[in-house]
């Protein structure tokens, strides 16, 4: 069953969070399925990712393509499934995620803005829901440009 981590974003823009997550991910050979509500902002996110890494190759895809299968990491607006068998479920802009699909994940994380507060409010509900249903949470703030560990509920490993 995934840890399910949440990030509170109060220093960088997503897209400047998400790169060394999708990174590290990669780094440990999962697959990452990175599900967000608005397809043209999800474009727009696939556009940065082929510039945002530099020398890095950053290897993802949108949804819909031939090889959705075949993506290690794969940008999607839709609200279930894992169609390129992620390890990792990623949530933006307060996309679900259920705790039976976690369960065969290794990871979850949540992505919010902390300056909007029905973003916060939001990723708060999650939390809780996650927590209700047994899911281990660690909950990470951004301070001096660096993640600390803030809080954690359920069981961890």
């Amino acid at each position: 069953m995934a840890e399910v981590f949440f990030y509170h974003l109060t220093e960088r823009a997503l897209e400047a969070a998400l790169v060394p997550l999708l990174l590290r991910s990669l780094e440990r050979g999962w697959r990452v399925l990175l599900r967000g509500r608005d397809r043209a902002r999800l474009e727009w996110l696939d556009e940065h990712l082929w510039v945002a890494t530099g020398e890095i190759f950053l290897p993802h895809g949108l949804a819909g393509g031939p090889h959705d299968q075949l993506q290690p990491v794969l940008l999607t607006p839709e609200s279930e499934g894992r169609p390129n068998r992620a390890e990792v479920l990623i949530s933006i802009d307060g996309a679900p995620l259920a705790p039976d699909e976690l369960a065969a994940c290794s990871r979850g994380m949540v992505l919010f803005d902390g300056n909007d507060p029905d973003a916060v409010a939001h990723a708060r509900g999650q939390w809780k829901a996650l927590a209700d249903a047994g899911l281990a949470l660690v909950y990470w703030a951004e301070e001096a440009g660096r993640w600390q560990r803030k809080a954690e509920s359920g069981r961890h490993g």
